[in-house]
């Protein structure tokens, strides 16, 4: 059974044990032969998806320093079957975890127990960007002992904490591990203020053999587009034209890709839907290119505003005037291209 089945078959046990009904997030046909095989998508509504955000965090196992002080939808543990309920019928059917921000000595667990999953076929899980800090002198060996598992696919480190020093991605030390990135065939998840894409701009230049990843279409707040931004009473992260301005620049870059993802988090919760989103989803498909860029559904994060069936909804109605084909490379194609998935 690959992985899809497997997905397939555990969200429809899920679900029938939860009592809320059969699973639909994949469809297959049979060949000539009578062996099952995928249909091919004659409608976007068929068109499968491919999670390269997915969060998943036990609290048995980790502890998250973050976590502290983060809302109670947040303070709980979200594991596999948690993530199968909730992307029942999406079309989700398989999943890249990113890393949650443990603690710097809880680090090399995390990566061993992520390796251990996405080598299960008892996870939709199938490969991993893991924790790491590339400022760090230590990071070298850290890295290099955990490179040749083929199951990472790259590093992140969040960079928008209040602790995070302004600039700090361009320091000497910074720099030289994104070079070693780059030599390892790893790649680096940008996870950044929108008021310094500039600095993840001006890091990528300096790396160009490196594969970086704009995550949340660069941390964008919905609050600061159209009808939202006139009457919102809470002040948005950043202003519309220096967004717009730094993700036209990233995009000049040809080693940088832009994930869509995260921006539904930073929704007003009950006063949001699909028209709030797409000024920054259109900007990021028109500035990237459909070739260069892919989905994140960043559960359990995405609760915090709308369910995750909510955010694809509502992605699927923003790339409803976009080709068939387009769509297929945002939602699946491209991810395999970018975290290079078997």
């Amino acid at each position: 059974m690959d992985r899809r089945e497997f997905t397939k078959r555990a969200v429809s046990a899920t679900i029938a044990a939860a009592g809320i009904g059969s699973a639909s997030s994949l469809s297959s046909c049979r060949s000539p032969e009578g062996k099952e095989e995928p249909s091919i998508p004659a409608s976007a509504e068929e068109l499968s998806i491919t999670d390269t955000h997915q969060h998943l965090w036990d609290l048995e196992k980790f502890q998250p320093p973050w976590l502290e002080t983060a809302p109670p939808v947040l303070a709980r543990s979200y594991v596999t079957k948690d993530y199968l309920a909730a992307a029942e019928g999406t079309g989700i059917d398989r999943a890249v975890y990113m890393e949650v921000d443990v603690a710097p000595d809880q680090q090399v667990a995390e990566a061993e127990h992520v390796i251990a999953l996405s080598r299960s076929d008892d996870h939709p899980t199938m490969a991993a960007i893991i924790s790491g800090r590339p400022g760090s002198e230590g990071f070298r060996a850290y890295i290099e002992k955990l490179a040749g598992s083929p199951e990472i696919k790259g590093v992140r480190q969040v960079l928008h904490v209040p602790s995070a020093p302004k600039s700090h991605c361009l320091t000497e030390t910074f720099v030289s591990s994104m070079k070693l990135l780059g030599e390892l065939n790893l790649n680096f998840d940008f996870c950044i203020r929108p008021t310094e894409l500039a600095d993840a701009a001006a890091l990528a230049r300096k790396c160009p053999g490196t594969r970086f990843v704009v995550d949340h279409c660069g941390n964008a707040d919905p609050k600061a587009f159209g009808a939202l931004a006139k009457t919102t009473k809470e002040e948005p992260w950043h202003d519309e034209a220096g967004w717009r301005r730094d993700i036209a620049e990233l995009a000049q870059i040809e080693n940088v890709y832009c994930k869509i993802s995260g921006i539904v988090a930073r929704a007003p919760k009950g006063s949001w839907n699909h028209e709030t989103l797409a000024p920054i989803v259109n900007h990021c498909l028109d500035e990237f290119g459909p070739d260069r860029v892919c989905f994140g559904s960043d559960w359990p994060v995405c609760n915090l505003t709308a369910s995750l069936r909510d955010w694809v909804a509502a992605l699927r109605t923003i790339l409803g005037g976009r080709s068939l084909e387009d769509q297929e490379k945002l939602l699946s194609k491209n991810a395999a291209k970018i975290y290079r998935l078997a």
